[in-house]
């Protein structure tokens, strides 16, 4: 059995690589660290703008990481033990994590801030310029 994918259909070409970054995504559905992602209307000259916000409570700007690598924005949190603890009830671990976000074409990334426990990436889409080609057909006799 033969399995559909919406980029099946013969008119699309060139999709593979967002055919498996997308079965890439679906397979890591782990809920932390919880995260918004809210737009920012335009204003003062300034671009329409998104804004994701994770919830990273302890971590430091130093155990945070923010790339980005090819079309994807990579958030990881890395939390080291610091020595030794005599815990009478643990419910805070020190976790790890990497949320992966994938960018269309032209999105950039305008920058990153930690405030209380909450951190905010700002991107941007610049409108693209709208670009018209026109193709010659050559005539074989």
């Amino acid at each position: 059995m033969s399995r559909m994918t919406p980029f099946a259909s013969p008119l699309l070409l060139g999709f593979d690589a967002m055919e498996k970054t997308l079965e890439r995504i679906s397979k890591a559905s782990d809920g932390y660290p919880p995260y918004n992602i809210e737009r920012i209307a335009a204003g003062h000259g300034a671009p329409e703008r998104l804004r994701i916000t994770l919830a990273v409570a302890g971590f430091s700007e130093e155990e945070l990481d923010v790339t980005i690598e090819e079309n994807q924005l990579l958030i990881r949190g890395r939390q080291v033990e610091q020595g030794e603890h005599e815990y009478l009830y643990r419910g805070i671990a020190a976790r790890q994590f990497q949320r992966t976000f994938v960018l269309a074409d032209g999105m950039q990334v305008l920058g990153a801030s930690l405030k209380n426990g909450l951190l905010a990436v700002d991107l941007v889409r610049p409108e693209p310029a709208r670009m018209v080609k026109k193709i010659n057909i050559s005539v074989s006799q």
